[in-house]
């Protein structure tokens, strides 16, 4: 784990210049942001779990601040004593040295504690918190703002997961009700693709500097990258419904071997999320049903989806190292969650790489392994992320479900081949030999 401050964020409204009073006023601002995303759900709402992947809202609540309590509170603040002796059961995600866990598959079992009681222990946390950084000694706050950092992080994640989580829930429910209103979107076809070429060369890759990053964006190591073009935007709906019209999901060619039998098992015909009625293609989304945009990305694809749709498109993924190469000096800029969308957006015209920020989480090619010289961290937090390299692919850039204060350019998301319930996208790259 790399260091404190959190990169590309501004100190919150207010807050001053020394360490503790800036994790303070951190601490809170990205808490009620977790909240204010649950408003207008109702306790129905928050706890149903519509599938393994899935965990309910009220669980994202109780996990993020059981986070702080296990690696925060316990270890560093005398005399706390957790609100409830079981939430240390219920509320581990897959900690094994932090102790047992309740089975992840039936999250929605647990009616109790109750929405209201789990508010109440994150009221507890953030009480005890806030005694923390009272009493903390200047030689002890250093590795108290590693530990807090991790944890707002990992707090960002899990408001990026509340939101695609109900989205699932919403949609299996049969009156797919809708999370917010639909933001206004961007009219007009979506700008033509070009390439943005880039020469081959020796590059720095991974996170080496001020501000935060998670132990798997480093260490920071060369990497030889040949010549290669970038797409200057994402694949979006339009191109996507002619390889569907081309018979893309029936062409064995176009798919790896485990992929082809993965769309024969699940049935896939289209998108997740997407349906037919009346001749036209629908998709559902957080602000509920809506008629296919072609101009807006694709989204929730697997990147089994995504690699035959390069293929097909005569392309292939870019690797991590292509992405991260072209992402150098390219703000951070883009949909967010802050835009409150909620949903990915038209690309608007422009010059050089668009939506490379924001919008969904691109695929690349690369497995998720461990750069050379990787080294979990000691304890219960190593197993954050290092535990997880094998069987999964890296994903760059971020979505319209992540905060911006969040993402940077070595930002190193996973996930397995087969999984497409988060805001997942194509964007295309081609050897230039």
């Amino acid at each position: 784990m790399a260091t404190a401050r959190v990169q590309g964020a501004a100190a919150p409204a207010g807050a001053a210049a020394s360490p503790r009073e800036w994790l303070a006023a951190r601490y809170a601002e990205v808490r009620a942001f977790t909240e204010s995303l649950t408003e207008g759900l109702a306790a129905e709402d928050m706890v149903v779990q519509s599938m393994t992947d899935v965990s309910p809202t009220k669980w994202h609540l109780a996990h993020t601040s059981w986070f702080f309590e296990t690696f925060v509170l316990l270890p560093h603040l005398d005399g706390y004593r957790p609100l409830h002796p079981a939430y240390a059961y219920l509320f581990n995600s897959y900690y094994v040295q932090a102790g047992e866990r309740h089975c992840r598959a039936q999250r929605g079992y647990i009616s109790r504690p109750t929405v209201a009681e789990v508010r109440a222990y994150r009221r507890h946390v953030d009480a005890a918190l806030a005694t923390l950084l009272e009493r903390l000694s200047d030689d002890r706050l250093a590795a108290v703002e590693l530990l807090l950092t991790l944890g707002l992080h990992h707090e960002q994640q899990h408001q990026e997961l509340m939101l695609t989580d109900i989205k699932h829930v919403f949609s299996v429910n049969p009156l797919r009700p809708a999370y917010r209103e639909a933001a206004a979107a961007r009219s007009g076809p979506a700008p033509a693709l070009e390439w943005v070429e880039f020469p081959e060369g020796l590059h720095w890759i991974g996170w080496a500097g001020p501000g935060f990053a998670y132990d798997n964006e480093g260490p920071r190591h060369r990497q030889f990258v040949e010549p290669f073009a970038l797409a200057s935007r994402l694949v979006t709906n339009g191109e996507y419904l002619e390889f569907m019209a081309d018979g893309g999901y029936d062409r064995p060619e176009l798919w790896l071997s485990m992929g082809w039998a993965t769309r024969e098992q699940n049935g896939w015909t289209e998108p997740f999320y997407w349906e037919r009625r009346d001749g036209e293609w629908w998709m559902f989304t957080l602000a509920g049903m809506r008629r296919v945009d072609p101009a807006e990305p694709v989204c929730h694809l697997s990147y089994f989806e995504a690699d035959a749709f390069a293929r097909w498109a005569g392309a292939r993924l870019p690797t991590e190292f292509e992405w991260e190469v072209a992402a150098g000096g390219v703000p951070a800029r883009g949909n967010f969650v802050e835009s409150r969308a909620y949903h990915p957006l038209a690309a608007e015209p422009g010059p050089g790489l668009l939506q490379l920020y924001g919008d969904v989480w691109e695929w690349t090619r690369s497995q998720y392994t461990p750069y050379p010289g990787f080294r979990p961290a000691a304890g219960a937090v190593g197993e954050y992320n290092g535990k997880f390299m094998c069987n999964q692919f890296v994903l760059r850039g971020g979505s319209c479900a992540t905060s911006v204060t969040h993402i940077r350019p070595t930002y190193r998301n996973f996930f397995p081949p087969d999984a497409c319930w988060q805001f997942t996208g194509v964007r295309l790259a081609r050897d230039l030999r």
